[in-house]
């Protein structure tokens, strides 16, 4: 079946109720603004688009969406919100001080952090979205349960100011950079009190993982979620990934978010859609794999399988660069109609 047939919403209305066998989950749709990472807009406008959306809430995953962390363009962004009924979630990126993500020209990881937390307060944002680093950090000199550990170490470092701030630290499997059981150490090791997890469904795939097996293992941690679609697929030297629009996959994203609601009531569900060129993972030679000696030989076998009965996608004619923005509105709003009309959100 080709999922460009949910664009028709009375024919999918028939339809959905038989496939699900249940009635279509309540839910929080999220929009994760890196969908939109090319639009160049204020975040006002980012705000008011992601109500056009029928979103419940508005992601600034990285302050580059704010523009600024000044406490009085914070609350005029929160009143916006508010005034559209969107709630905000926000965060930024690495506070791993050895990572090669980490911005280290922007203070330590733990002064970071501490502004992060401040402006989450501000925007009433219940989290601070963050990440350790890529699948880079899991192939140079320090092993990954060494930046793990430097990763607690900051998490540690501010716990206090969490707990007063009332926002909890929401750790993402990023890039490539952690297996869900990883970060689940992780988040043991820091504190479950104050930091959970942002379980991304495409991020996983990157980590030669099965998403379902991703959802599985980081639901009882999870505080939101990034989800888009993929597609996998064998070639001659291992494992063809390719990030795709809702419902476009192979990896059964209708039963990923169904599974997501359900074990995660209240959390929501943020679109985070990247469409890019498809990555190889050369899984047959072994020099790939240094880094991921720890990896399971039952949980790759779950990632092979997907690849197994995946088919091969041509590649993607480049976008000029002059409708990479209007693409990803495309995107995004083909995942939206998606999320509106096979999930019921």
């Amino acid at each position: 079946m080709n999922r460009r047939a949910f664009l028709s919403a009375s024919a999918l209305s028939a339809v959905v109720p038989a496939l699900s066998g249940a009635a279509a989950p309540a839910g929080r749709l999220g929009i994760d603004l890196f969908s939109l990472r090319s639009q160049g807009w204020s975040p006002f406008e980012y705000v008011e688009y992601c109500s056009k959306q029928k979103a419940h809430v508005v992601f600034f995953s990285e302050i580059r969406f704010l523009g600024s962390l000044e406490e009085s363009h914070l609350q005029k962004v929160r009143r916006r919100a508010e005034e559209l009924d969107l709630r905000i979630e926000f965060g930024n990126t690495s506070i791993c001080p050895s990572s090669k993500r980490f911005a280290a020209s922007q203070g330590t990881a733990e002064e970071q952090l501490t502004r992060w937390i401040q402006a989450a307060r501000t925007l009433g944002s219940p989290i601070v979205r963050c990440f350790l680093g890529t699948s880079e950090d899991r192939k140079g000199p320090l092993p990954i349960e060494g930046h793990i550990e430097n990763t607690v170490k900051v998490l540690r470092a501010v716990r206090s100011r969490a707990l007063d701030a009332g926002v909890r630290i929401a750790v993402e499997n990023h890039a490539g950079d952690m297996q869900a059981r990883e970060l689940k150490m992780l988040i043991e090791e820091a504190g479950k009190d104050f930091v959970g997890a942002v379980v991304d469904s495409g991020n996983s795939v990157w980590a030669l993982e099965d998403p379902h097996l991703t959802l599985e293992v980081l639901a009882p941690y999870a505080l939101t979620s990034g989800v888009r679609d993929s597609a996998l697929w064998r070639v001659p030297e291992g494992v063809a990934v390719e990030w795709v629009r809702m419902g476009e996959g192979n990896v059964g994203i209708e039963a990923w978010c169904r599974r997501f609601l359900e074990l995660c009531p209240g959390k929501t569900l943020a679109l985070e859609i990247i469409c890019i060129p498809a990555r190889t993972y050369a899984v047959f030679d072994p020099n790939f794999w240094k880094g991921y000696e720890g990896v399971q030989a039952a949980e790759f076998a779950r990632f092979l399988a997907l690849a197994e009965k995946g088919k091969p996608k041509p590649p993607a004619a480049p976008v000029p660069k002059d409708q990479v923005a209007a693409r990803e509105r495309e995107d995004l709003e083909a995942s939206v109609r998606f999320c509106h009309e096979v999930l019921g959100i």
